[in-house]
């Protein structure tokens, strides 16, 4: 399969977005090169704006511009979006559902070498927290695409999440999203993997691998609306009676949190297993080393559903 940087894909997608609504914006706190979205510039010179290294000021100020009828699209790192602005985010945008778009890269430890400063860790946690507030997770070029388009069409807030690792290219042109939805991308009944972003691919691959070895087949369920979260896919992986959860970000607050929840509200009863970066900070490496050290690259995956089965 092929692979798409999906940071590249999303801040180069901005200008079709321009080409198609004259409201949309795009605002950086000088990080355009880090967020690929330079040539949204190029083409429309006074719909773009730089604050400088100054997030916080960067949402109120993109808050205000959706007063006048503006869709601002907010780029920036995870952390920097989530934790310098999260007042901002909670009071200035979701307190007052305003039509922001925050556009979110380095997610997880995808930032890698940059460490635990430039990882988002915990954003997740701190978004879904907020009332009103889409929260989607990229794995692929097409779903990247096509959320950008339903966010211009959505009128309240929105943060879409993408990691700096390339994803597998999953989806056909076709293929259709929505916020609450989640796609099967590889079915199966012995048991399911649910995963968001990067980890979306790295399953696929697992549940092959370990098919052909055992001929036990595991689905593989991309739950990229991670709130709303699609709870009907949810129960009926539960169904299986073994689910796993494989997701970069922080094992408290990310998208195991969110499936456990399900599950436990719907009174289930079914094997677990919650695969993220275990709760602690960890020295700078690669993202892959980091990917393969927390156990949700291909082999990880693998070796967890061994485990289970």
């Amino acid at each position: 399969m092929s692979k798409s940087y999906l940071r590249n894909v999303i801040g180069e997608y901005m200008s079709v977005l321009g080409e198609k609504n004259d409201k949309v914006l795009v605002i950086n706190a000088d990080l355009a090169a880090t967020c690929r979205n330079k040539t949204f510039k190029e083409k429309f010179p006074g719909r773009e704006f730089s604050v400088g290294i100054a997030e916080q000021n960067m949402v109120s100020f993109a808050a205000g511009l959706s007063l006048e009828g503006f869709i601002p699209f907010v780029f920036s790192m995870a952390p920097f979006l989530t934790m310098r602005a999260c007042e901002q985010v909670r009071t200035d945008v979701a307190y007052g559902n305003k039509n922001v778009k925050l556009i979110s890269v380095y997610s997880g430890v995808s930032g890698g070498v940059s460490g635990a400063t430039h990882w988002g860790l915990e954003d997740i946690g701190i978004v879904t927290s907020m009332p009103g507030i889409n929260v989607i997770e990229t794995s692929d070029k097409v779903l990247a695409e096509k959320m950008l388009e339903l966010s211009v069409k959505y009128d309240g807030p929105v943060y879409i999440r993408c990691s700096v690792e390339p994803c597998e290219d999953i989806y056909d042109a076709s293929e259709e999203f929505s916020f609450g939805g989640s796609k099967t991308v590889f079915e199966g009944k012995d048991g399911a993997v649910l995963c968001a972003g990067v980890t979306v691919g790295y399953a696929l691959e697992a549940v092959k691998e370990v098919e052909k070895e055992t001929g036990k087949r595991f689905r593989v369920v991309d739950l990229y609306s991670i709130k709303p979260i699609d709870k009907k896919a949810v129960i009926d992986a539960a169904k299986t009676g073994k689910v796993i959860v494989a997701h970069d970000h922080n094992v408290y607050g990310g998208l195991g949190s969110m499936v456990s929840k399900v599950i436990c509200e719907e009174g289930m009863s079914t094997k677990f297993v919650n695969i993220g970066v275990p709760d602690r900070f960890d020295a700078m490496a690669h993202a892959p080393y980091l990917y393969e050290k927390y156990g949700y690259d291909v082999k990880g995956i693998k070796e967890a559903i061994l485990k289970m089965i």
